[in-house]
């Protein structure tokens, strides 16, 4: 059964959004009645300030460089559909359903903070959209991460008022058919709630949430690939000796060599290997996935942070009736974390693209044959084994490097230099993305590789594995027949991303 997660203002991991993306946990909206209370108390403080005139930014005021023009008071409820009617301006593939109900998680998140100024009746129709997997279709592109995801997030405020479109029950329907079919109504918004859903950091946070888990889950598998890359070559596996480590303390880089040892077996006494080191993207294996390893906590913590923040503007105190204005809309976290993380991947990808290159190149990869094809005899002639794969993962590893140009440094003035200096970080985060699918394809080949490599040095004269790395093999084994004759290999290829993209798939090694 799938757990519950519950929206009332307590803290959220970016592992609770991953699962209810996935729709392996349901969303619950706290219903105590202190939180409704809190939650209604910012609603209705703007309203009493409508009432005694006062001035609110996005209430009384247009937006953005428009905040000096004034509403007339009768105009005032109409401002929240304008400002989720103009900005209807999306491009680029629509959002995953996945990417979009963690959109929806990570909104309502911020908006059970408290602290927006919306009614408990809008975190209950953000909260039915979850429950009901009615999912806004959401362009991708379009938003500079400040004011936050405005484009991207009037999809949300548009579904929740019953426009445009969404996904439902496995076909494209209008909004307002969907909440229909469920029982719900359109909401109305009320002045600040409009500016409340649009104006944060929803989109690129979700994102954010779900790549972290797939650079989580790469990260362990180059490592036993890498293991397994070792063997095949007959290298050195005393390169991740435990005291060799020790005195080059990074917490991550010690994790990645403890799992090599392990894999390896190499706590036994050395034995005479072949050479006393190997080339460096196999002997520095846990030198460029450590930085990977030792990114991912300080990467967690900026996703979590943001995650669990009050990000739009301005925000409203109710108990000391305070209006703040601010800039928390601003990505810049989030931003920097997705060029972090991108960069930190692709290193991996460019590390197993060069342990392939070797494999298939019979000056070093120690005895196996050309290109670890599996052809004898007179047909080796006609076979050529892994030469397109090889090409084929140079060319997703040559274009996840180039995704890698930081995305938060190219800043633009929008919106009459009122948003003069933005984050991008939708933008990083949907580059990190992209360079987690070519990274995750280099895996899938290197998959295929590690089976053949390891195959062929077993038919060379046997081959001893430890326990964890003979049973993870064997599982290949059983997906992958050895490449005697050349075959197409892409339905393969396509079968064990499958595999690598679902967090419970059956090769992925353990923490």
């Amino acid at each position: 059964m799938p757990s519950d997660i519950f929206f009332d203002g307590r803290p959220l991991s970016l592992d609770d959004i991953a699962a209810l993306a996935r729709r392996e946990a349901v969303a619950r909206l706290g219903d105590a009645h202190e939180f409704v209370r809190r939650i209604d108390a910012g609603a209705e403080f703007i309203a009493r300030l409508l009432a005694e005139d006062g001035v609110v930014y996005g209430v009384t005021t247009g937006y953005g460089d428009s905040c000096t023009v004034s509403i007339p008071p009768a105009l005032v409820a109409e401002l929240p559909r304008h400002l989720y009617t103009y900005h209807g301006i999306g491009a680029g593939p629509m959002l995953a359903p996945e990417q979009v109900r963690a959109v929806l998680a990570v909104r309502l998140q911020s908006l059970a903070q408290g602290v927006s100024g919306v009614s408990y009746a809008l975190l209950e129709q953000l909260a039915a959209l979850l429950r009901h997997d009615i999912l806004p279709l959401i362009p991708s592109e379009g938003s500079v991460g400040a004011s936050g995801d405005l484009t991207p997030l009037s999809y949300v405020a548009a579904v929740l008022c019953g426009e445009r479109d969404v996904w439902f029950q496995g076909r494209q329907m209008p909004a307002a058919e969907a909440l229909a079919a469920v029982g719900l109504k359109p909401h109305v918004l009320r002045p600040k709630e409009g500016l409340a859903i649009m104006n944060g950091t929803a989109v690129m946070t979700a994102l954010a949430c779900l790549a972290f888990q797939r650079a989580e889950r790469l990260a362990l598998l180059a490592t036993r690939i890498t293991a397994a890359n070792v063997v095949a070559s007959a290298g050195n596996a005393h390169h991740f000796d435990e005291r060799l480590f020790a005195v080059k303390p990074h917490a991550g880089q010690q994790r990645v060599a403890a799992r090599l040892r392990a894999d390896l077996a190499s706590d036994r006494p050395s034995r005479n290997e072949q050479r006393l080191q190997d080339r460096y993207s196999l002997r520095c294996a846990p030198h460029v996935i450590g930085v990977l390893e030792d990114a991912l906590p300080w990467l967690r913590q900026l996703i979590e942070n943001e995650l669990n923040s009050a990000n739009d503007n301005p925000l409203v105190d109710a108990e000391e009736e305070r209006v703040l204005h601010g800039g928390h809309f601003y990505g810049g976290h989030i931003a920097m974390a997705m060029d972090t993380l991108k960069t930190a991947v692709a290193n991996v990808a460019d590390l197993l693209d060069r342990q392939l290159a070797l494999l298939v190149d019979t000056r070093f990869n120690h005895g196996l044959p050309s290109n670890l094809s599996g052809a004898v005899g007179e047909r080796a002639a006609i076979n050529h084994g892994l030469k397109a794969l090889q090409i084929s993962v140079s060319a997703w590893t040559a274009e996840a490097l180039k995704q890698t140009m930081p995305a938060s440094v190219f800043s633009r003035s929008t919106e009459c230099h009122n948003q003069d200096k933005v984050s991008m970080g939708s933008i990083a985060a949907r580059d990190a993305l992209r360079v987690l699918d070519l990274s995750e394809q280099v895996v899938a080949g290197l998959l295929i590789s590690a089976r053949q490599g390891l195959g062929l040095r077993q038919r060379l004269g046997g081959l001893q594995l430890s326990p964890s790395l003979n049973a993870w093999y064997e599982q290949l084994c059983a997906r992958l027949p050895l490449i005697d004759e050349d075959r197409a290999l892409d339905a393969e290829l396509q079968m064990l991303l499958r595999d690598i993209r679902d967090p419970h798939g059956a090769l992925h090694a353990p923490a």
